[in-house]
């Protein structure tokens, strides 16, 4: 099945050289979980603090669970400090 990833921030360093507007479409087993279909990208669970999957934020105890669906949208973002 085909889902659509986009990482942003210092998380855009996983995706190919050639990825536009840092979104890439990605086949993948029916059933995956967000984890791992960010595995296919070498994405480190642990750098990722906010997951959306179309649009809807995934908590941290429920990313290897949740089942992926044909052309579901992930989202990725690292965790972020500022002031």
């Amino acid at each position: 099945m085909k889902v659509t990833v986009k990482l942003f921030a210092l998380l855009e360093k996983y995706l190919p050289r050639d990825t536009i507007d840092q979104t890439v479409e990605v086949d993948v087993t029916d059933g995956a979980s967000p984890h791992v279909v960010l595995a296919k990208f070498g994405v480190p669970p642990q750098e990722c603090h906010l997951l959306l999957v179309n649009g809807c934020f995934v908590l941290p105890s429920e990313r290897d669970n949740f089942v992926m669906r044909e052309n579901d949208a992930l989202a990725a973002w690292p965790p972020i400090a500022g002031g």
